[in-house]
């Protein structure tokens, strides 16, 4: 028998279902012992039978745990919490706001600027959210805008919380609008205190409550809670939290996880010292980007649509959720470098030239990526198909248009799909996590 599993991650994904167990070693490091995969129950109404089925594969290859192992929790089976986002102006306040949703739990499906209309209002109704961010003006700032809107957002009388992370002068005067609306409102610091200056953490924990309690919401999911006495985190959030703990303790990284739907892409860097000055908006340390429209399975005729490529367009009949034979193969790994080609370029900063009185001056817009170190790649398509590495380099190409990494960016590959499952153990571990991390690279490195 195997070594006896101490600790137990459980992930419910929207498709898939792991399990991961674990021991923990004199070195103070996490030692990964077994893993066991089914698919997501949401279908059958309970997203336990799924959970189940995936602990059976797990001990049908290590053996039945004995103990009770402390469990750690992350999902997306609820799909994430819906949101809608209203600021001020869009490279400001609204920006932020929607910067401190990513990673939280929540998927941003709309975004205004300014005041509200009864278009906007309608829009909001249609997309029935799981939570409302009100934001605007920087501290004791713009006052008249944000107070109208939080009146209009009253009007819709939606049972929902909403998070008002705006000018703090009015904080009070915002409570009021709301008074009697059926609207909780939850407060968090301004996540645009000073032109210039992100302020996004108070907001993401404030969104991740929300989601706890909007999770159990997936059938079965209240059962699986009562399993940790931790909280069950986001599965986005566990990843960007492993990609935090990777960057502090391995330097700059950028993480790709690219899914059947989406593929979601996590930086942690300031950027280099070259391009700073020439930055045009602050960005955050930690980012997340989600591309909805970019992922191998559900969505791979829209990548192929973005490509325009006939030939691919011809061989969607071999498209498979797990490919078996190399046509297959061949496929997902195409939409897999296009998902990752794509998606980087999105998330990565982007040079332009803006003429001034003074002459033809440079400016940056995004996320400056070329101080990354490392680049990782998780999730299926990356890592259980041959050619992963060879599909991250490619993006290795440094400044030109877009600021990229490097072409001597070091390149990781989860192949045991455990980086999400070890952003979970950190909410109790983190240094054995950090220790895992290097142990991971020292082996990488040494191979």
């Amino acid at each position: 028998m195997s070594q006896e599993i101490r600790f137990l991650t459980i992930e419910v994904g929207s498709t898939i279902t792991k399990v991961n167990g674990f021991t923990i070693l004199e070195q103070g490091r996490f030692e990964h012992v077994a893993q066991g995969f089914a698919a997501t129950s949401v279908a059958q109404g309970d997203v336990r039978i799924g959970v189940q089925q995936a602990l059976a594969h797990l001990e049908s290859q290590y053996g039945k745990i004995t103990g009770t192992p402390e469990t750690f929790v992350n999902s997306s089976a609820a799909g994430g919490l819906r949101m809608t986002v209203h600021g001020l102006t869009y490279s400001m306040t609204a920006r932020a706001a929607r910067e401190g949703a990513l990673g939280a739990g929540a998927i941003v499906k709309m975004v205004t600027a300014g005041q509200l209309d009864d278009l906007d209002l309608e829009e909001i109704r249609n997309i029935q959210p799981n939570i409302i961010l009100l934001a605007g003006g920087v501290e004791f700032g713009e006052k008249k805008i944000v107070l109208e809107n939080a009146k209009k957002l009253a009007s819709l009388n939606l049972q929902i919380p909403l998070v008002y992370a705006g000018n703090s002068a009015i904080r009070k005067q915002v409570q009021q609008s709301f008074a009697g609306s059926g609207i909780e409102v939850l407060l968090a610091d301004n996540v645009f205190p000073e032109v210039d200056v992100l302020n996004i953490e108070p907001l993401r924990r404030i969104i991740h409550e929300v989601f706890n309690q909007n999770i159990i919401h997936a059938p079965g999911m209240a059962h699986i809670g009562e399993l940790t006495q931790w909280e069950i985190l986001p599965t986005p959030g566990a990843v960007l939290r492993g990609a935090e703990l990777f960057a502090e303790e391995l330097g700059d990284c950028l993480v790709f996880d690219v899914g059947g739907a989406t593929t979601d892409v996590h930086s942690v860097t300031d950027g280099s010292q070259e391009w700073s000055l020439k930055m045009t908006e602050p960005e955050p340390h930690a980012k997340r980007t989600v591309e909805g429209d970019l992922g191998v399975f559900i969505n791979a005729r829209n990548i192929i649509e973005l490509e325009g490529e006939e030939e691919w367009k011809n061989r969607l009949s071999d498209l498979q959720a797990i490919p078996a034979n190399e046509r297959q193969q061949e496929l997902t790994r195409w939409l897999c470098s296009k998902a990752v080609e794509i998606s980087i370029r999105r998330h990565a900063g982007v040079i332009s030239d803006i003429y001034t009185p003074t002459g033809k001056k440079q400016v940056i817009k995004g996320k400056d990526l070329t101080a990354v170190k490392w680049i990782v790649g998780t999730g299926g398509a990356l890592t259980r198909i041959d050619g992963g590495e060879s599909i991250l380099r490619k993006v290795c190409l440094g400044a030109g248009k877009y600021l990229l990494p490097k072409p001597d960016t070091s390149i990781l590959l989860d192949r045991d799909y455990r980086f999400s499952a070890l952003g979970t153990l950190a909410q109790a571990y983190p240094a054995e996590v950090k220790a895992t991390f290097r142990h991971w690279v020292d082996t990488e490195t040494r191979k």
